[in-house]
Order: C-alpha cells, then structure tokens, then sequence
C-alpha cells in the first residue's frame, strides 16, 4: 500500500534552486543598481553553493558547465557524510 502512496506524489513538481551566496544591501544601494553593477556575495568562489528544494537545503554541490549550461555536481547531502 506505501508504494502505491508513493506513486501518488513522484511526479509532482518541486522548485530545485542553487544558491550562490547572499548579502546585505541597504535599500539605497538596491535603488542605485544599474546595468554592470557588482553585488558581492559573502560566499568564497572555492565554497561549496547550497542546493534548495522547495527553499530547504538539502545538498551541497560544485557549479559545473554543462553543454554551455551551469549545473551542479552534489558533493554532500545534509546530514550525510561529504562524497569524496
């Protein structure tokens, strides 16, 4: 009975986001941006970039490229041990 439970929900589609890093801007600054404007993150380039679904962490990854696209290469499940 699970499994056809299951069945019911593993077509239903999630929103799956990649975090790059975040900061803090004052509103004036927001109002300020312009094209070729830089937004520094608080995020090394080195660090590993959160995956998201449905706006909960659930992996972390590499940025790869990926026929001319990015994608993400899962290097750590939360609470996993870290893919080597």
């Amino acid at each position: 009975m699970e499994e056809k439970t299951l069945d019911v929900v593993l077509d239903v589609k999630v929103k799956v986001t990649v975090q790059l890093g975040s900061s803090q801007l004052q509103m004036r600054q927001v109002l300020e941006l312009a094209p070729g404007a830089v937004v520094q993150l608080n995020q090394q380039a080195s660090d590993p970039v959160g995956l998201y679904v449905n706006d909960k962490l659930i992996a972390y990854g590499e940025v790869v490229v990926v026929d001319d696209n990015f994608g993400i290469k899962i290097t750590e499940l939360v609470g996993s041990t870290p893919v080597s």
